[in-house]
């Protein structure tokens, strides 16, 4: 894939903290709704993985806070998957305002839990692999 997926969101003003920013929760949810979006728009549903027996799981969030959002900014949210050998991988995103500017950096380390085992899947791209109408979407 040549350019990192993203979806388009609008800071609503209930997501502000006092101070009027966009509340640092909130930054991991944007995250959240644009990692569902590029595996919707792989062919992947929520279903679909719970019907193979897994379910993702986050094992480690790190967020990087660039710039300040407010209501009304609009952000683009990308979202690129870094796959390796063995149980986990990354996910690398950022958040960009309409004007180009950085916002945020938010990068993931995840897995696919065996739901019946309770334990990390051995290979972490075997589930995407066999579930995706379009893996290159998730850079498989």
């Amino acid at each position: 894939m040549d350019k990192d997926f993203a979806v388009r969101v609008t800071v609503r003003g209930y997501e502000t903290d006092a101070q009027g920013h966009l509340n640092q929760a909130v930054y991991l949810q944007y995250a959240e709704h644009a990692r569902w979006e590029l595996l919707q728009a792989a062919g992947v549903r929520q279903a679909d993985l719970l019907a193979k027996g897994v379910g993702p799981v986050v094992l480690e969030t790190t967020v990087k806070y660039l710039r300040e959002l407010r209501a009304g900014d609009e952000v683009d949210v990308s979202c690129r998957f870094v796959w390796a050998e063995g149980k986990t991988f990354r996910v690398a995103q950022t958040i960009t305002r309409a004007d180009g500017v950085r916002a945020a950096e938010v990068t993931c380390v995840g897995g696919f839990l065996d739901l019946a085992q309770r334990r990390l899947v051995a290979d972490a791209r075997e589930p995407m692999t066999a579930l995706a109408s379009d893996p290159g979407l998730l850079g498989l």
